[in-house]
């Protein structure tokens, strides 16, 4: 049966919050600072900075080299780093298998896009293009099937071959920067095919099964039958715990989050969405739901929130409904108010200006996730890579400043690829069988039988063919590598793995969570030497300002 989305939204405004607190309040009222918490290593706050829809060759194509041309930004790569799995080194440049008649007149090569070409076109990627582009393995349809190009375009800019473009050194510098300095994978996905949400998910559940519709249809292309009777999660659609979502198609997930298990050890968390505060008003004046920032790049005003990005209000458990503002900055992170038994109205999710104010403060949470505002999460069609590192730049700077630097891990990943042509295939390692949505193998077809996965009710489910698609990943602490990239296979629930095993003692979700089987991070960081020093960068070309880091 349905519930009619009002009268959800109104439930779980007090409810969530109070079944969070239950134990608290008999257990505690003083909030203990992050830095208390017992952890596997020493990293004692994470940062998960999730943007949107890269690729890892759209990126680092050609890492560590840049064409350097004139009036752009200049990257020149410190002796010694190491090679990546790239189209360079797989010499793909000059000879790819889509150029091929059967991308018809879109067929292309992988070219260059400098920084006047910030502004590109949305690519398909939804969960079974994205499988197509595959082709077995072959990775030879990506102009067929998520292809799309920007009207009035030059060559295979003006057409579907837009998806073959990629950025290097001189225009996506800052992140090159950050891989030079730090510590980069050229080995991580997507737990399944497609988009944002279920991409958000799985960051920080590893779940996609346990879908309930609220409103809208259950034939809805965003969840599918899952052969068990249940649903599962494969294109974008709203949460139903937001008062910005939806109102006729709106969804929530049947599950755990890992926010359910830090609160069951009061470690503070919170997930920090750009324009989640509804109170505040932009300089244009807009504010509420529909607040927006104008950016000269993509010529265009974009609203700051947009809800199915925001992974923890698909849960009742750790939703905000009504985007209520928090106590005060002291209580950021708690499930109850600073210096009382009363339960935190913000239940966790906050704006990302709060993440600001709150470090200012001194309140650091141990974990924090991280959404730019649209204009800045490098969404292809509404955001670039230039205003995304302006946004990145910003917070990654800000955070070397504080005190907690020394103990603290920055994440930049992504929640999926947009569609944008990356060469490499990883053989499905949790097969679905949907006639219609799964393609990756034949029709019908991802995986081998009896590959299906785990869903929430313990059997095999349909809809979570992965792993998918290949996104950057990258980690910035003092005790990251240097220049160092790792080849072990990770994906997206990785995320929750890391903060399980360091806060959690290996306590898994449970339900068919990709935690379980995600593959470590752990080899991006060598915990026994930690590095001194900043490496501060200019937002507006990501060159270096500052270096101060030790080897």
């Amino acid at each position: 049966m349905k519930v009619a989305l009002s009268a959800l939204l109104s439930l779980s405004i007090s409810l969530p919050a109070m079944s969070n607190a239950a134990g608290i309040r008999a257990s505690r009222s003083v909030h203990l600072p992050a830095s208390s918490f017992a952890t596997k290593t020493p990293i004692k706050h994470l940062v998960v900075i999730y943007q949107e829809n890269i690729s890892f060759d759209h990126y680092f194509a050609t890492y560590p080299k840049a064409a350097n041309p004139s009036g752009e930004p200049t990257f020149t790569a410190a002796a010694g780093t190491p090679q990546v799995n790239n189209l360079q080194n797989a010499n793909l440049l000059d000879q790819n298998p889509n150029s091929s008649s059967a991308n018809g007149s879109a067929a292309a090569l992988p070219f260059r896009l400098d920084r006047t070409q910030a502004a590109t076109a949305d690519q398909n990627h939804a969960y079974t293009p994205e499988q197509q582009a595959t082709h077995n393995g072959a990775m030879d349809l990506f102009p067929k099937y998520t292809g799309r190009g920007t009207s009035g375009g030059v060559g295979a800019f003006g057409t579907a071959g837009q998806v073959l473009g990629y950025y290097d050194g001189n225009t996506v510098t800052a992140y090159w920067n950050y891989a030079q300095h730090f510590a980069m994978s050229d080995n991580n996905y997507t737990d399944t095919y497609g988009p944002s949400t279920p991409g958000a998910l799985e960051v920080v559940s590893g779940q996609t099964n346990g879908v309930q519709s609220i409103v809208g249809s259950k034939t809805s292309s965003s969840i599918i039958a899952d052969g068990q009777g249940g649903y599962t999660m494969i294109n974008d659609v709203d949460p139903a715990y937001d008062v910005c979502s939806s109102k006729s198609n709106a969804v929530l997930l049947n599950a755990k989050n890992i926010g359910d298990l830090l609160n069951t050890k009061n470690i503070p968390w919170g997930g920090f969405m750009g324009g989640f505060d509804l109170t505040s008003a932009n300089s244009d004046g807009t504010t509420g739901c529909q607040r927006r920032t104008y950016s000269d790049v993509v010529s265009q005003d974009v609203t700051d929130y947009i809800p199915h990005h925001n992974w923890f209000q698909y849960f009742a458990t750790t939703s905000n409904p009504q985007h209520t503002r928090p106590s005060s900055m002291a209580a950021v992170g708690y499930s109850t108010v600073a210096n009382s038994t009363a339960v935190e109205p913000a239940n966790h999710q906050y704006d990302l200006n709060d993440f600001y104010a709150s470090l200012k403060s001194g309140n650091f949470p141990a974990v924090s996730y991280i959404k730019m505002p649209a204009y800045q999460d490098g969404h292809a069609g509404y955001s670039d890579p230039l205003d995304e590192q302006a946004g990145v730049v910003k917070l990654v700077n800000f955070i070397q400043q504080q005190p907690e630097w020394s103990s603290t891990a920055v994440i930049i990943a992504y929640d999926d690829s947009d569609g944008w042509y990356d060469h490499q295939y990883v053989a499905p390692q949790h097969g679905s069988f949907d006639a219609t949505a799964d393609q990756v193998n034949g029709s019908g077809v991802c995986g081998t039988t009896g590959s299906q996965p785990l869903g929430v009710s313990g059997q095999p489910v349909n809809g979570r063919c992965g792993p998918g698609t290949r996104l950057p990943f990258i980690v910035i602490s003092p005790y990251a590598k240097a220049n160092s990239v790792s080849h072990t296979l990770s994906t997206e629930a990785s995320v929750v793995r890391f903060i399980e095993d360091n806060w959690l003692n290996g306590a898994r979700l449970g339900g068919g969570s990709f935690d379980e089987t995600s593959g470590s991070i752990e080899d991006l960081f060598d915990f026994t030497h930690q590095r001194s020093g900043q490496l501060l960068l200019d937002p507006a070309t990501g060159s270096v300002l500052t270096d101060t880091i030790s080897n």
